[in-house]
């Protein structure tokens, strides 16, 4: 085993992990989305290690204050995916059990159907199959998605992000349902140098032409979805099945906003808990 992890590295990016549980458990990696961190997990791990897996919960690129590159291009689905291999490698993990929430989960869905052989089986919270999204796009969740065309604008979104000592970024986060605390890292996260624009590319990097984005799933496949989301809504969330060859199972948490690992721990875990057992190979 090659021990503890604090950093690892790809495309000559240094990212920081935690790394929690036993050592020579199955490797579960947590993909956090925006504009959060790792620590979007904390209440979600302590379960998952509870029960013998290594749980690896990396802040990825336009996070780690080592790996933000400015150009959106260095943000595109494969670059993420391949920093999720890096860490994968780095912990000596042929294959893992992904979870990923937010655009985490976007990653994870990429992963999932382009690198099956490095998946054990996947939990997605909140995020829809991507091509499910496009999708639903024609219809409501256009309305829900109002954001994504203005953070295509240059500086401006940056700006509004950090005034104030990111008041704005608060008010918006705390309407969504994030609790107070994370309204709080995610605001000092912001006004860290290039963490805004380095985020936000995440965004800006969907107008680029890339390699092929995520298509059919046949891994083992968790969604879990919050009817309270106020980004995502059940139209893209229905349409998901149709990217889901493999064993695929959907979960509804009533009353549950976007940010189901700070909001419901505990039921996100047992879920997450029951789809990695499940699928142990």
């Amino acid at each position: 085993m090659p021990g503890r992890l604090v950093t690892f590295t790809n495309d000559d990016l240094r990212f920081d992990v935690i790394d929690q549980g036993p050592e020579n458990g199955e490797v579960i990696v947590a993909l956090h989305g925006f504009p959060q961190l790792s620590t979007c997990w904390d209440a979600v791990m302590p379960a998952l290690t509870g029960a013998g897996y290594r749980v690896l919960a990396p802040d990825q690129r336009g996070y780690s204050p080592g790996a933000r590159p400015a150009h959106a291009k260095n943000y595109q689905l494969d670059r993420l995916g391949g920093d999720v291999l890096a860490l994968a490698d780095a912990a000596d993990a042929d294959r893992v059990h992904l979870l990923g929430h937010d655009w985490g989960g976007a990653v994870a869905w990429y992963l999932a159907s382009r690198r099956s052989d490095r998946v054990r089986s996947l939990s997605v919270v909140s995020t829809p199959h991507p091509r499910a999204l496009r999708k639903a796009l024609r219809g409501r969740q256009l309305l829900k998605s109002w954001y994504m065309p203005l953070v295509q604008l240059p500086w401006v979104p940056e700006l509004a992000l950090r005034s104030r000592d990111a008041a704005l970024t608060r008010r918006l986060l705390g309407r969504s349902g994030l609790p107070a605390i994370r309204q709080a890292e995610a605001a000092a996260l912001l006004v860290e140098p290039g963490a805004a624009t380095a985020t936000l590319n995440w965004y800006r990097a969907m107008r680029i032409r890339h390699a092929p984005g995520p298509g059919h799933v046949a891994v083992p496949t968790l969604y879990v979805w919050g009817d309270r989301d106020v980004a995502l809504g059940r139209t893209a969330a229905n349409f998901t099945a149709d990217w889901v060859t493999g064993p695929y199972r959907f979960e509804v948490l009533a009353g549950a906003s976007h940010w189901i690992p700070d909001q419901r721990p505990d039921q996100l875990a047992n879920l997450v808990l029951a789809q990695v057992l499940r699928h142990n190979d």
